[in-house]
């Protein structure tokens, strides 16, 4: 067994079970603070259960997403030791800010929504929820800003072979992390938009909580909406960045072999790695348009990569494609529930209604593809240009030993998923319920 291919599968498994909860967790951030605007505005016992709802779905996520953290920061001493000394004295201080400056902040305010309320005043306890989305995008930013620096350094120089900060707002700022900062947050949004409107078409669907969901629902949809819309234009500042800075991770995403003027932008297909080839369905000249503002911009290809440092270029290229198919989905169905909406006649719209439930977990998905695209078009490099990811791994700890924890993993975190999806989706399936009413009450 390959040492090097098992830590990478161990860390993906990690990784990707962890980003399950990250995303719905600022999601739900955003819908705990409006929710909770509306009860202080109106004081309703109907709007303060409607705030507690989204709080109770809100923890249940967070304590999975702290815990399964954890674990994947414990990996790079145990499986990276390589990579740690390389990037310890850079990659320690934003997560020690993180931790410091965010995580502390979140769960700080965190145990005020739990058990603050008619214990601090309103407006404390309103002040509170913005605190904890505050805490949830700090947390989300110092982790973007770790990862963006292994994407795109700056602020270093290596020394006895140890990468040294030299500049820790060059640093932190390098060239990925607002573009890769912005595109991240409002995917999580497009998560916690259909969240809100997929939970609300639910209920329309079985006729309960009626109320509840014909509130939330326009709510849903606007945020849904808005971060779709958005996407395409941070997705773009994104590529603009990668195209500079990682052009071969481009040419990855687009499967693009030959360098030249009038890059075609490919909309499907598939790779022939072997023959460095790419088939399928693409318009000319768009791609050096939206990279360069200019169709005769030049954009590279991998037959300028020497091979040893070429990306695996099929599953990059499928992963890219699938997040941007997914974010025209998006757009195309909160476009079309907001025009039905609009018009009175989403109620009446069962199969727009399912396509509203669908969105939430197509948004992780899309969040997931969107991940393995940028980590798997960085390879072979863990440090771009740096360091090799075959150079990073614990070489001292058996093939054996990763495999038999990779194993373990698999089996606690399939009975975490279930734990959390028993709570998450209980509450959902009972739903919101005001201090004082019954089961047998609830509208």
């Amino acid at each position: 067994m390959d040492i090097v291919f098992l830590s990478r599968l161990q860390f993906a498994v990690t990784i990707a079970f962890h980003f399950l909860f990250v995303p719905v967790s600022l999601g739900l951030s955003l819908l705990v603070a409006l929710a909770e605007r509306r009860h202080r505005s109106t004081g309703l016992p109907t709007d303060r259960a409607h705030a507690d709802f989204w709080i109770r779905l809100f923890t249940t996520t967070f304590v999975v997403g702290v815990a399964t953290g954890i674990t994947m920061e414990f990996s790079f001493g145990t499986n990276w030791a390589g990579y740690s000394r390389f990037v310890g004295d850079i990659f320690g201080a934003p997560l020690a800010a993180e931790g410091v400056f965010a995580f502390f902040l979140e769960s700080t305010f965190l145990g005020v929504l739990l058990f603050g309320r008619g214990r601090v005043s309103g407006r404390f306890y309103y002040a509170a929820t913005w605190l904890v989305f505050l805490g949830a995008h700090l947390s989300a930013l110092w982790i973007i800003i770790a990862n963006s620096w292994q994407q795109t350094p700056a602020g270093f120089e290596v020394v006895g072979g140890r990468a040294v900060l030299t500049d820790f707002f060059a640093a932190a700022l390098n060239p990925s992390t607002l573009p890769r900062y912005f595109h991240t947050v409002a995917s999580t949004w497009v998560v916690g938009g259909f969240l809100a409107a997929g939970v609300a078409a639910w209920y329309l669907l079985k006729g309960r909580h009626v109320a509840f969901a014909r509130s939330v629902l326009p709510q849903g949809l606007a945020i849904a909406l808005l971060a779709s819309l958005a996407m395409p234009l941070l997705g773009h500042w994104h590529a603009v960045q990668v195209a500079k800075t990682q052009p071969s991770k481009l040419a990855a995403f687009e499967g693009r072999y030959e360098t030249g003027p009038g890059a075609t932008l490919m909309l499907f297909g598939w790779v022939d790695e072997t023959a460095g080839k790419t088939h399928g369905v693409g318009i000319p000249g768009l791609l050096s348009l939206l990279v360069g503002f200019d169709r005769n911009t030049v954009v590279q290809g991998l037959n300028d990569v020497a091979p040893a440092d070429r990306p695996p270029v099929e599953i990059t290229f499928q992963t890219y494609h699938l997040m941007i198919a997914l974010g025209g989905f998006f757009i195309g169905v909160a476009l079309i529930a907001a025009g039905l909406w609009k018009t009175g006649r989403l109620e009446r719209s069962p199969f727009v209604l399912r396509l509203l439930i669908l969105g939430a977990p197509a948004g992780l998905l899309a969040i997931e593809a969107g991940w393995a695209a940028a980590e798997i078009g960085r390879q072979p490099w863990i440090v771009w240009g740096q360091l090799r990811t075959a150079d990073a791994v614990s070489k001292v700890v058996p093939a054996g030993q990763v495999a038999t924890t990779l194993l373990l993993f698999l089996v606690v975190y399939s009975l975490l998923y279930v734990a959390w999806a028993r709570v998450f989706f209980g509450t959902i399936a009972r739903g919101p319920v005001a201090a004082g009413t019954s089961a047998e009450h609830r509208s």
